[in-house]
């Protein structure tokens, strides 16, 4: 740096009001560092200005000091500023930031002259030696890497170099930190109670808090799914305590705040639990539970009971540990928390509190043949926890009753908190007029443009007006029937809470309905009621209510999926019949267009279909020679593709007969693509293929895009010749939702299906036939069917022929397939007319 600004001077000596003011400052922060000859730090080899000071001769750098203050004075403001400017910045610039082990590394840059070229003491002007240290610094990046070979290099805690010790860096940061969870939960039980009351608690609660454990003195011999259970190897209660507590200290001391201990036939209140350590000091020492007296009771020390659990901090953990082993020797008693207790009240002096920074420690003593769906005391509804709980079946029941109690105190807080928006609403510019209903819910979606109107659909109670098919009116079934079934019950039930005792309301039928999705929202009715309204004296008349409901959307919730990714290879399956073969041609050349000259990771395998009749004359006449001459041509023209095909010999070609023969002759792990003569594979499908099948997970049926006719939709005109790929080919056709033939799915899922299948082949053959191989995903395995439009899968119009042999299912969507695939209502009525006029002219 200085040496560029120096060229800048001695090319640039006259302009002294912007350059030299520069310089002056750079001088300056030098000076301010180490005090040298002022002509020698200007003068360098690459300046070429005129050293004339030894020699006698006048310098222009003599007396600096007049010379600076007559800049400052005499010259104009704008360029005092500028050069102000700029040599502060390029002062800044110049700090050199070195790290290394010895004390004072700026000090040692500038004493050796590391900073600055020119600038070293001993060293003759113009004499500069080579070296990183004479470099001009020049930023670059370091990739981290670390040699396994070399030691970890310790980090030094700061002080003098005689008293620095190694600083070893923690794995995890919020180890470094001090960051923990606050509470882990241990639950005593027993052998006998292991698969019974322990489970129950293990189902109700316990995936709540961060971690449970369930410690046993001894393990029974089958030990139940999805518990960490940790035996001791003693049954006796004492011992089992003691070792439970050494277990927490030694293993999870310093990875928790709070440790919660009680019993397997004590219900816990969860979600209060954790409340409760929120609002208290980890830092500490607790011993917090039901205080009980012991035996004799002549001490005011008091232990907490075992049965209702009791809260111990990390900190009063710690300072027992090193106690349990004398108590364990000196302490004699029968109860494991009397013991517990006289241990921390002998060694500690703490004794058992139920009152701490004014949190109270509630519980609730649970009598013989309660009822807890009847149980309504405020000791109850507050109780953290509750004992004796003598069966599991009383446990299910406790939590089914504190969970209605909890929904009913959560639907009360957002009452109130809709009041309070209510009131709130008064004070803001828009007044009342601003408050959206429902009250706290998204407002309605608010289209900008005509296109974005979002359409009601009308029903009534027997039928829909908007169909999937575009048909002007269909019967309300399945899951739309249920919904509406359910909106006009919780419509009138509604009603009856508003205007009880006074009115009170029911159905005679549904006049008008009317249902939209919002996105932001969720579904909105609006339904017109034919209402019979009943008074106290028992009077009664028909009345029309229009009511407005809103079915909100959830809380969003993320599902993690497995990983997945776009260097699987694809298993391409072709199943080619003879009245097929026609289309092979097409298939073949996208195939080698979009795969094999783009080197992409996919294979292809034909499956030729042969009739009986077809495979008796297979040695003189091969229907399916053609292809088989084709298939040759592409293997001499790629050298390194082999595309390999197998015969099949079948009356009626049933895809999942077909996929058994595949199926064999492949590896578990092969992600396949069932395809048709029809479909054109592409870059981007396969790579949506390979994200969608997920192995063990998720299987994928994509829904083709189907081109209509041309003969009808363009009839004189000529189309487009768009790319297949483009937007403008997704114009004129439809997204054809009958036909199942496309498929992604691994392997092993496939075999997992048919061996669940297995069972019922047995008793009806003629299975096979009438199912494909969606039906057996639904039917027999547990993997999500994501079925999806995809607009990258285009298929040219095609009539195609519909096997009668099949399934009647599978015919009729054949059949379907075909009729609304010819063309739209708009270009059929277009053609009719076009007929008619041509008829009668």
């Amino acid at each position: 740096m200085v040496s560029y600004l120096a060229n800048v001077a001695s090319h640039h000596l006259k302009k002294r009001h912007d350059v030299f003011l520069c310089i002056t400052l750079t001088v300056n922060v030098i000076d301010l560092r180490q005090p040298t000859d002022k002509t020698s730090i200007i003068a360098t080899e690459s300046t070429k200005i005129e050293r004339r000071t030894k020699e006698g001769g006048p310098t222009p750098l003599a007396d600096t000091d007049a010379w600076m203050l007559d800049v400052v004075l005499s010259g104009p403001a704008l360029p005092l500023i500028l050069g102000l400017s700029l040599g502060c910045s390029l002062s800044l610039l110049m700090v050199s930031w070195t790290q290394g082990d010895t004390e004072d590394s700026c000090r040692g840059e500038l004493g050796n002259g590391g900073l600055f070229m020119g600038s070293n003491r001993g060293d003759p002007p113009g004499d500069h030696k080579g070296g990183p240290g004479n470099e001009d610094f020049q930023p670059r990046i370091i990739p981290y890497h670390k040699d396994p070979n070399k030691p970890h290099k310790k980090v030094l805690r700061e002080g003098p170099s005689e008293h620095r010790s190694p600083l070893i860096r923690t794995r995890y940061i919020h180890t470094e930190l001090g960051i923990r969870e606050r509470l882990l939960v241990g639950v005593l039980t027993s052998r006998a109670t292991l698969n019974t009351l322990a489970v129950a608690v293990n189902r109700t609660v316990a995936h709540h808090f961060h971690r449970t454990f369930f410690f046993t003195g001894l393990r029974s011999p089958k030990v139940p799914h999805g518990m960490a259970v940790v035996a001791h190897g003693d049954d006796r209660p004492v011992w089992l305590m003691y070792e439970t507590v050494r277990h927490l200290h030694q293993h999870y001391g310093l990875d928790y705040d709070w440790f919660f201990l009680t019993q397997d036939d004590t219900y816990m209140q969860a979600e209060r639990l954790a409340e409760l350590v929120g609002h208290l000091s980890a830092g500490q020492d607790l011993y917090m539970g039901r205080a009980e007296e012991f035996i004799g009771g002549e001490e005011r020390a008091r232990y907490c009971h075992g049965g209702y659990g009791y809260l111990l901090s990390r900190s009063l953990l710690a300072r027992l540990q090193p106690h349990l082993d004398t108590c364990r020797n000196d302490i004699l008693s029968v109860r494991p928390d009397e013991w517990l207790g006289r241990c921390i009240i002998d060694y500690l002096g703490l004794s058992c509190v139920e009152v701490h920074q004014e949190m109270t420690y509630r519980y609730f003593e649970l009598g013989k043949n309660a009822d807890p769906e009847r149980e309504d005391r405020a000791q109850f509804k507050n109780a953290f926890t509750v004992h004796p709980v003598s069966e599991p079946s009383l446990m299910y029941r406790l939590h089914k009753r504190f969970s209605q109690i909890e929904l009913d105190w959560t639907y009360l807080q957002i009452q109130q908190l809709q009041v309070q928006i209510n009131n709130l609403s008064e004070l803001t510019p828009e007044g009342k007029v601003g408050a959206t209903w429902p009250i706290g819910v998204n407002p309605p979606f608010r289209p900008k443009t005509r296109f974005e109107v979002i359409n009601w659909e009308y029903f009534t109670e027997e039928h829909i007006y908007s169909c999937p098919d575009s048909s002007p009116k269909c019967e309300l079934r399945g899951a739309d029937r249920a919904d509406v079934s359910a909106v006009l019950e919780t419509a009138v039930e509604r009603l009856n809470e508003l205007y009880q005792p006074q009115l009170r309301f029911r159905k005679r039928h549904l006049l008008n309905g009317y249902r939209r999705f919002d996105p932001t929202r969720g579904m909105e009715y609006v339904l017109d009621l034919a209402l019979e309204a009943f008074t106290q004296k028992g009077h009664s008349q028909v009345i029309a209510k229009r009511v407005s409901l809103l079915r909100p959307l959830s809380t969003i919730e993320i599902i993690p999926m497995p990983y997945v990714t776009e260097a699987t290879r694809v298993q391409v399956i072709l199943p080619v019949t003879a009245r097929e073969q026609d289309y092979v041609s097409n298939f073949l050349d996208m195939y080698v267009m979009n795969t094999l000259d783009t080197h992409d990771n996919v294979l292809l395998t034909f499956l030729f279909v042969y009739d009986p009749f077809d495979a008796q004359r297979i040695s003189q006449a091969d229907v399916f020679a053609g292809i088989k001459a084709m298939i040759g041509e592409v293997e001499k023209r790629y050298s390194d593709v082999k595309i390999p095909w197998i015969s099949v010999k079948t009356e009626v070609p049933s895809q999942v007969k077909l996929m058994d023969i595949i199926s064999k002759k492949h590896p578990v792990d092969t992600l396949f693509f069932l395809a048709s003569v029809w479909t054109e594979v592409n870059a981007d499908f396969l790579n949506r293929c390979r994200m969608n099948a997920i192995s063990n997970w998720q299987v994928f049926f994509p829904v083709h895009f189907q081109e209509f006719s041309p003969a009808i939709v363009y009839r004189d005109q000529q189309p487009s010749a768009a790319s297949s790929f483009t937007a403008e080919a997704l114009r004129d056709g439809r997204f054809d939702r009958h036909v199942f033939e496309e498929a992604c799915f691994y392997n092993a899922d496939y075999m997992a299906a048919r061996t669940k299948m297995a069972a019922d082949i047995l008793d009806n053959d003629e299975l096979l036939e009438s199912m494909d191989v969606y039906e057996i995903f639904v039917r027999y395995s547990g993997l999500h069917v994501f079925r999806a439009v995809e607009p990258a899968l285009v298929q040219k119009y095609v009539r195609r022929a519909c096997n009668p042999r099949f399934s009647e299912d599978i015919y009729h969507r054949c059949v379907l397939s075909n009729l609304e695939g010819l063309a739209s209502r708009s270009h059929l009525a277009m053609a009719l007319f076009e007929q008619e006029q041509a008829n009668s002219t």
